[in-house]
């Protein structure tokens, strides 16, 4: 059966160091990205973005690339050729702003700041420009975040776990996360899944790439799924679920190095 979609994660999978498209794990120079992307390309294989960024960044680095459809927000919205469909359910931009002003007025950042004291704060400057999700960086438990959520009257929201990052926080032993404040039945999964059925895609015709627990989720919605070496390595939580999918691989490269495995292997084994 044909490869007709790569669903992949931009920082920490796509993209290398610094979040450099043209730089590996360890800052050296690598182009097994744009071979990857060339791979897709010449297999007439749609390259989707599936990421935590806002979208104007999201959009810049699709059209860099050359594909039409990206997911952004950590799957709040998808677009195909501009036309963008949003995944928030009953939430959207009304009288009382964006969907972010919405959840800014409800104190809800504050109650998880009170809550978390020096474990969590807003992941600057990247919180910026945000319309229908917040982003924080930290280190929390995110099931007792949501059972907050719940005891206050804000269950239709959810903070969601989008992999480990590079930025230090003084009170954090080891590697920050970044988090996603997002409408409960926002998911990467979700997105993926509307996407491919818009596009006409089935699930075993679609694979995905990501470095996290919110990627892996992804599984579910394709064929086959990767988690490039840098996820499990750098998260716990992630090497612990593996365990609970039949349809993941491990990588032995680590970011574009195993986006580039990722796209080669497939194709070898569809031959």
């Amino acid at each position: 059966m044909a490869l007709r979609c790569v669903y992949t994660d931009l920082d920490g999978t796509l993209l290398g160091m610094g979040g450099a498209l043209f730089r590996d794990a360890d800052g050296a120079f690598s182009m097994a990205q744009a071979r990857g992307l060339e791979a897709c390309q010449r297999a007439g294989a749609e390259v989707v973005i599936m990421s935590g960024r806002r979208e104007p960044q999201v959009h810049e680095a699709a059209r860099l690339m050359g594909q039409a459809s990206y997911i952004y927000e950590a799957g709040s919205a998808f677009a195909i050729a501009g036309e963008t469909t949003l995944m928030t359910g009953d939430m959207g931009p009304n009288e009382d702003g964006t969907i972010y002003e919405q959840i800014e007025a409800r104190g809800i950042p504050k109650l998880l700041f009170d809550h978390f004291p020096g474990r969590l704060e807003y992941h600057a400057p990247w919180h910026h420009g945000r319309v229908l999700s917040h982003l924080f960086r930290g280190k929390v438990d995110v099931d007792e975040a949501n059972t907050l959520l719940g005891e206050h009257g804000d269950d239709d929201l959810r903070l969601l776990d989008n992999g480990a990052i590079g930025t230090p926080m003084p009170a954090i032993d080891g590697r920050t996360h970044a988090y996603h404040l997002v409408p409960r039945m926002v998911s990467k999964a979700g997105a993926v899944a509307a996407h491919a059925r818009a596009q006409g895609y089935h699930p075993s015709e679609c694979i995905a790439v990501g470095d996290s627990v919110e990627d892996l989720e992804v599984a579910a919605a394709v064929g086959r799924f990767f988690v490039v070496a840098n996820g499990p390595e750098r998260d716990a939580g992630l090497r612990a679920a593996l365990s609970s999918w039949d349809n993941v691989t491990v990588t032995e490269g680590s970011m574009g190095d195993g986006f580039y495995e990722a796209i080669v292997s497939t194709l070898v084994e569809r031959r």
